[in-house]
C-alpha cells in the first residue's frame, strides 16, 4: 500500500517508521472508518510462530494470561513482566491449526524471540519468526456482503475469536465496540487482499486514522503508553482471555507476586487516561510530562489529532488526581490539558478481598 502515490510517510523518529502514515486526507480517513470501512496496513509489526506439543502449557508457565488450553481459534492478549511485575512485553496471541501465534511491536520482535527461546529448555516447542503481515480494517461497512466476500471467509468471526483462510493466514476480531479486524497473512499476498477491499469499497488509510481510534478507545501501546516502570494495573490489562492480558487466578508466573499484592491490598500508583489538548498550543511529543501547578503528575504517551475530538493524548498521571485539575503537557512545547471525564477509571474498580478487609478495619 505505500506505492499508492498519495502515500505519506509516517515519522521517522516515530514508532510507526517504515508505514503509510495516511493517503492526503488523513481526517477523512478517519471519518470513513466511522461511517463506511478502512483499511491499515501495520505490516511493520513481528510476527513469531509457536509450535510443538509444549507450547501452550510452556508459554502459561511464563507468561501472564491463561493459555494453557486455549481452544482453537482464541484470540487474547498476553503479556511478560519482570520480578517486579513491570512490564517488558506486550503481544496479541493467536491459536489455530496447531500453531500459536505472536504479534507485537516491531522494535519488540527480536527481543522477544530471543527471549522466549532462552526459556525453551526440555519443553517441546519451536519458535520461529515468520514473513507475515498485519492489515488492520475498521467501521461498520466491513459488515457489508461484498466486503464479506472479499475477505473470503464466508462470515465474520465473533469477537476475540480467528477463522482460517483460503491460502493461509487468518482473519481475527478483537473485543471492543463496533467493527475491528486484523488480517494476519503471507506478505506475499497483501496486494492481492488490498485490490481486493478496496474494489469492495474499503478505502485505505494510514496509520494515523488506526491510531486516532485506538487512542480515542483509550487501548495503550507498548514502549509508547508505558514505560520502564508501568504495571498491568495502571494501564487497564487485567482480565481474562478475550478480554485482557493479565488472568487473576492462574498460577505462578514471573512478576505474579506483584500484580497479586495491587490487587489485593493496594492501588496502581498511575492511571492511564485521555487528556484534551488545547488546540492552539504547539502539541507535547511522547514521554514529556505532565505537570499541575508546576508540579510533576504523569507522563505523556501517544498524541494524535482526532477528526471529532481534536488534539488528544494518552496520559499516565497520578492515580487520585481529580478529573478536573487544570493540567499542562509538554516540557518545551507547554499545552494546557485536562483529563476526559469518560477515561477515568472505575473506582476501585479492580479491589480485591484485601483491601475490603483493610478498609473494613478502618471502619469505612
Amino acid at each position: 500500500m505505500s506505492a499508492l502515490p498519495s502515500a505519506v510517510p509516517a515519522p521517522e523518529a516515530g514508532p510507526d517508521a517504515g508505514a503509510v502514515w495516511h493517503y492526503g486526507d488523513p481526517l477523512g480517513e478517519q471519518r470513513a472508518a466511522a461511517a463506511g470501512a478502512i483499511l491499515v496496513d501495520r505490516s511493520h509489526r513481528a510476527v513469531l510462530t509457536l509450535t510443538g506439543k509444549d507450547r501452550q502449557t510452556w508459554l502459561h508457565s511464563i507468561s501472564s494470561q491463561h493459555v494453557s488450553a486455549l481452544p482453537d481459534g482464541a484470540v487474547t492478549e498476553n503479556l511478560s513482566l519482570d520480578l517486579q511485575g513491570r512490564v517488558e512485553d506486550h503481544w496479541i496471541q493467536t491459536e489455530l491449526g496447531g500453531t500459536t501465534y505472536v504479534d507485537t511491536e516491531p522494535w519488540r520482535g527480536e527481543p522477544l524471540l530471543a527471549y522466549l527461546r532462552k526459556m525453551v529448555f526440555w519443553a517441546d516447542v519451536q519458535i520461529e519468526p515468520v514473513d507475515m503481515a498485519v492489515l488492520s480494517l475498521l467501521g461498520p461497512g466491513l459488515a457489508d456482503e461484498q466486503v464479506v466476500e472479499a475477505l473470503g471467509c464466508g462470515q465474520l468471526p465473533q469477537e476475540s475469536t480467528a477463522v482460517a483462510l483460503p491460502g493461509g493466514g487468518f482473519l481475527r476480531r478483537p473485543p471492543g465496540p463496533g467493527i475491528e479486524l486484523d488480517l494476519v497473512v503471507p506478505r506475499e499476498a497483501v496486494a492481492d487482499y488490498t485490490r481486493r477491499l478496496t474494489g469492495a469499497g474499503v478505502r485505505p488509510a494510514g496509520v494515523w486514522a488506526y491510531e486516532a481510534h485506538r487512542v480515542a478507545s483509550g487501548r495503550p501501546r507498548l514502549g509508547v503508553d508505558t514505560d520502564e516502570r508501568t504495571i498491568p494495573h495502571e494501564v487497564g490489562w487485567i482480565g481474562g482471555p478475550g478480554i485482557g492480558a493479565v488472568h487473576l487466578d492462574k498460577g505462578c508466573y514471573r512478576g505474579q507476586e506483584t500484580v497479586a499484592r495491587v490487587h489485593n491490598l493496594g492501588k496502581p500508583p498511575r492511571m492511564l487516561v485521555i487528556l484534551q489538548l488545547d488546540g492552539s498550543s504547539e502539541r507535547p511529543v511522547t514521554g514529556d510530562v505532565v505537570t499541575a501547578g508546576g508540579r510533576n503528575v504523569g507522563r505523556i504517551g501517544t498524541v494524535v489529532d482526532h477528526a471529532d475530538d481534536g488534539p488528544i493524548a494518552l496520559a499516565l498521571v497520578k492515580r487520585g488526581l481529580p478529573v478536573d485539575t487544570e493540567l499542562v503537557a509538554g516540557a518545551e512545547a507547554q499545552a494546557p490539558a485536562v483529563i476526559d471525564p469518560d477515561s477515568m477509571p472505575e473506582a476501585d474498580a479492580t479491589a480485591g478481598a484485601g483491601r475490603a478487609a483493610v478498609e473494613r478495619l478502618r471502619g469505612r
